[in-house]
């Protein structure tokens, strides 16, 4: 399985090299230390598998899965990064991302993911898990926003994640954009959050949003 590697940090790219060097059935389709040149890259050679880091300068680890998923739907995209924010975990599972690993894994866990993302399956890392499951056990104890929000709140609420404007989404819904706004303020504060930004989050937190 061809696979390729995008991490902004020379020492990371070059230890991922000699453990997949390792590896008779893998080999390294291409190393990138931007999301820009990654996106050039994969003009000339497509991997199955790419191990993709958050931050980057430029693109960042979002924003290249949204690109890549957009553009090459074929290519697994396996998340190795050292951050273990909950925010970061839910948003880019949610992006079409099909594992999440710590830079801390051990080398026999990373290739068992990549193996099983390249099958067509599902690899986060143990902890990780737990920590999804917690977070969301929490977030349901502090507020019940299944049965407080109505429906049409639940589907603007989705709209906002998927960044549509009020517009965008008022005709989308046969609204108007009053409503819609009116919709917006009551998510705020009902979930409360300050913005959109924690407003998503919290509908992650609460499985509100797929």
């Amino acid at each position: 399985m061809k696979v390729a590697v995008a991490d902004d940090h020379p020492l990371v790219i070059s230890g991922i090299h000699h453990i997949l060097s390792n590896c008779a059935d893998m080999e390294v389709a291409g190393s990138y230390t931007t999301g820009a040149a990654l996106l050039k890259g994969f003009e000339a050679i497509l991997p199955d598998v790419l191990l993709l880091d958050i931050h980057m300068p430029g693109m960042g680890g979002e924003e290249v899965a949204d690109a890549v998923a957009e553009k090459y739907p074929s290519v697994k995209i396996l998340v190795l990064t050292n951050e273990d924010n909950i925010y970061y975990i839910k948003n880019l599972l949610r992006r079409n991302v099909c594992g999440y690993l710590l830079k801390t894994t051990r080398e026999d866990t990373l290739l068992d993911a990549v193996r099983a993302v390249f099958g067509g399956g599902q690899y986060i890392e143990p902890a990780l898990k737990e920590k999804i499951v917690q977070d969301t056990l929490q977030a349901k104890k502090q507020v019940s926003a299944n049965m407080v929000l109505s429906r049409n709140e639940k589907e603007v609420l989705r709209l906002i994640a998927s960044d549509l404007t009020s517009q965008e989404i008022a005709d989308k819904l046969f609204m108007s954009k009053r409503t819609v706004d009116a919709h917006r303020l009551n998510l705020l504060t009902k979930l409360g959050a300050k913005n959109v930004a924690s407003l998503v989050k919290r509908g992650l937190q609460l499985g509100l949003i797929d």
